[in-house]
């Protein structure tokens, strides 16, 4: 069961192969096994139909229930990345405003921040080079703040505690999409939808073996659809898998803010 797993978690489309192949097998043994008890079956061939029917319907609905989940995940990856961008923005933008020495040296770090956190979002299924990355934020985090409690005691005023308050947003911020990144697929979803799917296909490959009807090409679409279902879901639900990921679109969009730095202009003529 492990390696199911661990295979989903390295190449979704070999997964989706596997998971094609357990399908049709399951099918092909319920329809043999239909086929032996074809004629002791009788009138309870009907009966099989009904139940059928209805652990099709359960199949579809849990995959109905499980697509809205991974949904969910994926927006609030999105959300978060988008939201952490804007708080660094705006912790850099106020950093700018203050424009002491030590703010400046802040808001040089926060361009550095931003780089390291738009990497962390982009990066693969590497766990080392995510690790990484995270003692990276963690370190330069350490250092603004650093920067920030010296502000704070030396200049202990509205302006000051603004700007503490964007940057304690700021790191809230990608605390948020750490987690939001570490979440996994729950086991036991996954092995949820693996057997009700191998049970529900034997058991219309049973019902189809009491009919003495395989129709296997149809059958082969069939398990093809629900595949693609599964996969898709699985690779919406996790954060580093497969072409649904998160863009770093956002990071992109406050780096070239960035670039421009902070004019001030002369006050206006007295008129």
């Amino acid at each position: 069961m492990e390696y199911l797993a661990a295979l989903a978690e390295w190449n979704l489309f070999a997964f989706g192969v596997l998971l094609l192949a357990i399908q049709l097998l399951a099918h092909e043994i319920g329809y043999r096994v239909g086929s032996r008890d074809q004629k002791r079956a009788g009138s309870h061939a009907e009966s099989v139909g009904v139940v059928v029917g209805g652990m099709l319907g359960l199949l579809a609905f849990v995959l109905a229930l499980t697509l809205s989940f991974a949904n969910g995940r994926f927006s609030e990856r999105r959300a978060d990345a988008l939201a952490e961008a804007n708080a660094i923005g705006t912790a850099w933008l106020r950093a700018e405003a203050v424009g002491t020495p030590r703010a400046q040296e802040m808001a040089r770090l926060m361009e550095s921040y931003i780089l390291i956190r738009a990497e962390f979002v982009a990066a693969g299924r590497d766990r080392a080079k995510i690790e990484a990355l995270s003692q990276q934020t963690n370190a330069l985090q350490t250092q603004i703040w650093g920067h920030m409690t010296a502000i704070a005691r030396e200049q202990p005023n509205p302006i000051s505690a603004s700007l503490m308050a964007a940057v304690n947003e700021m790191f809230d911020r990608s605390t948020a999409e750490r987690f939001a990144f570490a979440f996994s697929f729950p086991p036991q979803l996954f092995w949820l939808l693996i057997g009700m799917t191998a049970l529900s296909m034997a058991s219309l490959g049973y019902q189809m073996g009491l009919k003495q009807r395989p129709i296997r090409l149809l059958m082969l679409v069939l398990t093809a659809m629900w595949t693609a279902v599964i996969v898709n879901i699985l690779d919406l639900a996790a954060a580093r898998l497969g072409a649904f990921r998160v863009g770093t679109a956002p990071y992109e969009w406050t780096m070239q803010g960035f670039k421009g730095g902070v004019t001030v202009p002369p006050p206006p003529a007295a008129k």
